[in-house]
C-alpha cells in the first residue's frame, strides 16, 4: 500500500468517527487535507522574519543586523539567539556565558560592540549583544571565506568548533557535536523565516489529528500527558506532544517551545495537522499559553482548560499569535534547544 492511500485510509476513518453533531468538521478536515498538495507546493527562500516568530522588541535588532554579511541572515541570527539563551537578555550559563547572545567575557572583549553608539559595549545590553553576535558571525565567515563549501555551514562550524578546524578539514569537520550544531541552527532558522511560497505539509499530519480526535470528550488536566496514572488525560501542550509522538516525531514538552518546531504558515494557508498557537502577547512569542492542532475550516481540536474536554473549537480569536507546520528535523531541533 503506498504513503498515499495510507492518508487517504486515515482520513477516512478520522471523518467516520466524527459524531453527527460535528460532521460538517470533518468534511472541513477531509476537504482541507485533499487540497493541500495543491496548495503546499514547496518552501520559499527567506526574505525576512515571519510575524511574531521574534519578540518584538528584538526584531528590528535582528532583522537589521542579520543582513550584516551575506553569510547571515535575520532568521539565522534569530536561531543563534534562541538556542543560545531562548530570548533572555539575563541569562548566565554555568561557563559564565552571559546575555541574549551567550559571550564569554574574554571573546566579548575581542568581539563585542557598541551597537546602540551610546559610547559603552555592555554584554548584558541586547542593542549591543545582538550586533556583537551578527559581527562575530561575518568575521568567522571572512576567516574562513576560501574554505570550499557553504558559507553559512562553514561559518556556523567555526562558531562551535573554531575556525582553525574549518581550515583543517575543508569545511565543516567531522565531529559530531559540530555537524549537529550545523543543522540544529540551519532548521531553527526555518522556524523564523517568513517564507515567499507556503511551506511543504507534513505527512505525519493525518496521523496527529487521528489521535487527537480519538481522545474528544477526554476531561482536560493540567500537566497531563495522558498516562495510565492520569487516566489518559492531557493539558493542551501534553496533548499535542502525544498526537505526533504517535506518528514518531518528538516535540518539546511546553507550548512556546513547540511553536519552533518547524515553519510558520500564513493564516490563509493552514493546512490539518499545523499546530495554532495563542498568546498573551501578540509580539512576544515567549507569552504563548495555548497550543491546538488545526482541523480545517477554522477549527482546531484542543485541550482547553479545567473543568472542559478535549474538543472542537474555533481558531479565530483575539490571542491568535500564529501557527507551526511541525517538521522532524525542526522538532528535534526545537527539542534539542531546549535541553542545552
Amino acid at each position: 500500500m503506498g504513503e498515499d492511500e495510507r492518508v487517504r485510509k486515515v482520513w477516512l476513518s478520522v471523518s467516520v468517527g466524527v459524531v453527527l453533531c460535528l460532521s460538517f468538521v470533518a468534511l472541513l478536515v477531509l476537504g482541507t487535507y485533499m487540497v493541500a498538495g495543491n496548495l503546499a507546493s514547496g518552501a520559499g527562500r527567506t526574505v525576512g522574519l515571519a510575524q511574531g516568530a521574534v519578540p518584538a522588541a528584538y526584531q528590528g535588532l535582528v532583522q537589521r543586523w542579520g543582513n550584516l554579511c551575506p553569510a547571515i541572515n535575520p532568521a539565522l541570527l534569530a536561531a543563534q539567539l534562541y538556542q543560545e539563551s531562548g530570548w533572555n537578555p539575563k541569562a548566565q550559563s554555568p561557563a559564565n556565558a552571559r546575555g541574549i547572545a551567550q559571550f564569554i567575557p574574554g571573546t566579548w572583549a575581542t568581539h563585542g560592540v557598541d551597537g546602540d553608539k551610546d559610547g559603552d559595549r555592555d554584554i548584558w545590553d541586547p542593542e549591543d549583544a545582538i550586533p556583537s553576535a551578527a559581527a562575530y558571525d561575518c568575521s568567522l565567515a571572512r576567516y574562513v571565506k576560501d574554505v570550499p563549501g557553504n558559507a553559512t555551514h562553514n561559518m556556523l562550524a567555526s562558531y562551535n568548533a573554531g575556525a582553525y578546524a574549518v581550515i583543517k578539514y575543508r569545511g565543516v569537520p567531522p565531529y559530531r557535536e559540530t555537524q549537529n550544531y550545523v543543522k540544529r541552527i540551519t532548521t531553527l532558522a526555518k522556524s523564523f523565516e517568513a517564507p515567499v511560497q507556503p511551506v511543504a505539509s507534513s505527512q505525519q499530519a493525518a496521523g496527529a489529528i487521528y489521535f487527537a480526535q480519538d481522545k474528544l470528550g477526554t476531561p482536560y488536566l493540567w500537566g497531563g500527558n495522558g498516562t495510565p496514572e492520569q487516566n489518559g488525560r492531557f493539558d493542551c501542550s501534553g496533548l499535542t506532544k502525544a498526537a505526533y509522538h504517535s506518528v514518531g516525531i518528538e516535540l518539546p514538552r511546553v507550548a512556546n517551545d513547540q511553536w519552533n518546531a518547524g515553519p510558520h504558515p500564513k493564516r490563509s494557508e493552514l493546512l490539518p495537522g499545523d499546530l495554532v498557537f495563542f498568546a498573551y502577547d501578540l509580539g512576544d512569542p515567549r507569552s504563548i499559553h495555548h497550543v491546538g492542532i488545526y482541523v480545517g475550516g477554522g477549527y482546531m481540536i484542543n485541550a482547553p482548560y479545567t473543568g472542559a474536554v478535549i474538543r472542537f473549537d474555533k481558531i479565530d480569536t483575539p490571542d491568535y499569535i500564529g501557527a507551526t507546520r511541525v517538521t522532524q528535523d525542526g522538532a528535534n531541533a526545537a527539542r534539542r534547544a531546549n535541553s542545552v
